[in-house]
């Protein structure tokens, strides 16, 4: 169970200023959700498979393959400014 001091310390945490009307309301709306989880945990899950998602998910990959491409000469040569085998770019810092 919540209790106004709880509800104050969290505020205290967040450096949050609380009227008394907000004390109360955090305090009963966090125990609903507390009751809400109690209520959770009566269920009955003994045939249920633990999941990390409601749905299946699966990733899709494309397959990786090699394909066409330029050489490394061609590339460069499209370059505006070439060093050593690299583009050279301006520097930034």
């Amino acid at each position: 169970m919540i209790t106004k001091e709880d509800v104050d310390h969290v505020a205290l945490l967040g450096r949050l200023e609380l009227t008394e009307e907000e004390r109360e309301m955090y305090t009963r709306q966090l125990n609903d959700i507390l009751g809400h989880f109690q209520a959770l945990e009566r269920l009955n899950t003994e045939d249920v498979q633990p999941t990390a998602h409601v749905l299946p998910l699966k990733n899709v990959y494309r397959e990786d393959w090699v394909g066409q491409h330029l050489s490394r000469e061609e590339v460069l040569a499209n370059g505006p400014d070439v060093e050593e085998n690299c583009f050279k770019v301006p520097k930034i810092v």
